[in-house]
């Protein structure tokens, strides 16, 4: 068998259908493989996955070629070390579990609750489009502490950046359209920026920050520049996780229903969720000095693809990877929101807006369950979800 001979039959189509049967030959054939496609390193098993993303003197975030770097400029994705504690240290308070609990949750059930009454009488609907996309973006305007009628605004920014950081063509257009939306994005928090300077009492992230201690203040660029991830990554991740949770729930109907039966088991059908079909399922990083793994040596400035989708998997790690299973004991042990230094900072956030939303929906949705017929499949090599995901249930007339 030649070099890398899994990695070079790689077809961008064919993983995004179906990623878990090519991961699966590479982790028992060829556990670091060079996917010619793509022009890097894909590393497939949870050790190795895990040792990468921790050591981040080996395999740096940052590099000027990175589309998040060329759309969002210098943020704490794009920075390792010191100024990375600074800057994740400075925008955390919002994302611990007793602020979530104290000051989010009850708006959370609010936003969930005022999103099903646009549905409920109907019997039907398109979950994405008028709940999951939704949700998110509402808890964002919350977080930063923005009114819910600029909803229609950060959607529109937000469809904008998720273009632009796709465009792996380098189209000119949708990159300058993307970064068109970064300058409105920061002039329209500059201003509450201004309002709020100075200010006390204000209950909202841009106003902590703003007027934080001196000697812990960000600039006002460096806030803007780091709300912006956090607003994109605040909303992809939380869209994923509910229509994934879904999809796999009406795929094994036996945990549907114990879930529906008793909502104290949504956490972890949320947990066997990320793991099973993980939102994010590659994260990169860029080889800062000669390394290898698994007898493969990466030389400075290779690209490397952390492929948390197959670590998730690994047979090493969880029995019968494959198998959707709420009561498995190795759930711990997943990493769908990474590990080491750049562990998702909003994973307490959406674990909250996930087990609200499962839990109100089964509520007030009476018999709710997923059209498979008119539902489409999860896809995607990168970030994983359905594009469509139909509810169908008992409508109360």
């Amino acid at each position: 068998m030649s070099a890398f001979a899994i990695g070079k039959a790689v077809e961008p189509k064919a993983l995004s259908r179906d990623p878990y049967r090519i991961f699966a030959e590479m982790r028992a054939k060829e556990p670091v493989s060079f996917v010619e496609a793509f022009g890097l390193y894909y590393i497939t098993l949870h050790e190795d996955v895990s040792a990468v993303l921790r050591d981040d003197v080996t395999y740096g975030v940052g590099s000027d070629d990175m589309l998040v770097f060329d759309t969002f400029g210098r943020h704490m994705m794009t920075i390792d070390g010191e100024e990375h504690n600074r800057y994740r240290l400075a925008m955390r308070a919002p994302f611990t579990v007793k602020y979530i609990r104290e000051r989010l949750e009850t708006q959370i059930a609010e936003i969930v609750d005022a999103l099903i009454d646009g549905f409920e009488g109907e019997g039907r609907v398109e979950l994405r489009s008028a709940f999951a996309c939704r949700l998110p973006v509402q808890v964002m305007l919350a977080v930063f502490g923005l009114p819910r009628e600029d909803e229609p605004l950060l959607r529109r920014w937000y469809d904008a950046f998720e273009a632009s950081l796709g465009n792996y063509e380098w189209d000119e257009e949708v990159r300058a359209r993307g970064k068109h939306c970064v300058e409105e994005f920061k002039q329209h928090l500059q201003m509450r920026l201004d309002e709020w300077r100075g200010k006390e009492g204000e209950a909202n992230l841009l106003a902590a920050l703003v007027n934080d201690a001196p000697e812990r203040r960000l600039s006002d660029e460096e806030i803007l520049r780091n709300a912006l991830i956090i607003f994109f990554g605040g909303i992809s991740t939380v869209e994923a996780l509910v229509l994934n949770a879904f999809y796999a729930l009406a795929h094994h109907p036996e945990a549907f229903a114990r879930v529906k039966a008793d909502h104290a088991l949504i956490p972890t059908a949320l947990e066997e969720t990320v793991r099973w079909l993980s939102p994010v399922q590659a994260v990169t990083r860029y080889v800062r000095k000669e390394a290898s793994v698994r007898g493969v040596t990466f030389k400075e400035g290779d690209i490397v693809n952390c492929m948390i989708g197959s670590a998730n998997r690994d047979e090493r790690v969880f029995a019968e990877p494959d198998r959707f299973d709420i009561s498995r004991p190795d759930l711990g042990k997943h990493i769908a929101f990474a590990t080491g230094p750049h562990t998702c900072l909003g994973l307490q956030l959406a674990r909250a807006e996930g087990r609200i939303a499962l839990s109100r929906l089964f509520t007030r949705l009476d018999g709710c369950t997923v059209d498979l017929d008119a539902t489409e499949a999860p896809e995607g090599y990168e970030f994983r979800q359905p594009r469509e995901l139909h509810l169908v249930w008992n409508a109360r007339q």
